[in-house]
């Protein structure tokens, strides 16, 4: 790569590939995101701009031959419907177009599994995308905005990843705030306890787009995700064998759970989070398969417990 931007270079993702990309030597690396960085790296240049609107943006004579397109509106709950389609579809537009207009001829895209939308079936990179949600229609619909680009410039190289539950420093989401949960000494399980719920470790995922990159071919669409299929328990399990020793698990029904984080939603009941779509979100599985990686030979054996062990070390415990 003779340089490379990174289209939401101040989220989780983005920020772990910079620090990445730094110590690979990779120059330029320009970071375009409408938030500041919580960090800034030396060496990498960054470019405060909206991805809804790249008309201003302008590469200033540097050679920049590859694009990660991680700029999203993700978070579910948290934002209103139009706020998905607004950044998620008019981000893809003004990304390709910008390839398109600066000759860069390689763009990773990080999708969703949302695509697949809810249901307890298996799902493969060859299954039909129902998407549900707003920011799953979004995605799938980014999905084919970034296709089109490539269709139109033949020898371009397209890799769209399709994550499922990415975690590890930094990411605070739903793997932080069940640690935060855990580091209190206690979980309840959400009606059932078998819920599949497909994740991967951040440092795995920027491994496994790394191997979809180096592979002699113009196109690659993969899950990128384990394929160990874990449960909520696992998880939870995993968590505390090494990590969490005394904490106390019980298993309440659906409708107590969903009634009590409407109310604990409320007062914000200890500032961890609390929320139904969440809770519906441990109740309903996501059994997103990676059959791409399995196919390449990326097992990630033992990821999890592996994961979990790193991000401890690397946040001294607190998993943040």
């Amino acid at each position: 790569m003779s340089g490379v931007i990174v289209f939401g270079g101040s989220g989780f993702i983005g920020s772990h590939l910079i620090n990445k990309l730094v110590k690979s030597n990779t120059s330029p690396i320009i970071s375009v995101d409408i938030k500041p960085p919580k960090v800034n790296v030396e060496g990498v240049t960054y470019i405060t701009a909206d991805v809804r609107d790249l008309s201003a943006f302008s590469l200033n004579g540097k050679s920049i031959s590859t694009i990660y397109n991680f700029a999203a509106i993700h978070t579910t709950p948290g934002h209103e419907h139009h706020e998905y389609y607004e950044t998620n579809i008019l981000g893809a537009n003004e990304v390709t177009k910008f390839a398109e207009n600066n000759d860069i001829s390689e763009i990773i895209f990080t999708s969703s599994i949302s695509v697949y939308g809810a249901g307890e079936s298996r799902k493969t990179e060859a299954s039909t995308p129902t998407p549900v949600s707003s920011y799953g229609y979004s995605k799938m619909m980014a999905e084919q905005i970034h296709k089109t680009w490539h269709e139109r410039n033949k020898s371009s190289k397209l890799i769209i990843v399709r994550p499922a539950v990415v975690f590890g420093p930094g990411e605070g989401g739903n793997f932080t705030r069940l640690a935060s949960l855990l580091d209190k000494g206690f979980f309840i399980y959400p009606g059932r306890k078998d819920t599949i719920k497909s994740c991967i470790y951040v440092d795995d995922l920027l491994y496994a787009i790394e191997h979809a990159r180096n592979k002699n071919t113009h196109f690659v669409l993969f899950n990128g995700a384990y394929t160990t299929r874990y449960t909520l328990e696992n998880i939870v399990n995993a968590f505390q064998d090494q990590h969490f020793p005394n904490v106390k698990t019980m298993l309440f029904p659906k409708g107590v759970m969903l009634a009590g984080a409407s109310l604990l939603k409320a007062v914000n009941f200890l500032d961890i989070g609390i929320h139904p779509e969440r809770i519906l979100k441990l109740i309903n599985s996501t059994d997103v398969y990676p059959q791409w990686l399995e196919d390449e030979g990326l097992l990630f054996d033992n990821g999890l417990k592996n994961a979990l062990a790193k991000w401890a070390q690397d946040t001294n415990g607190s998993f943040k």
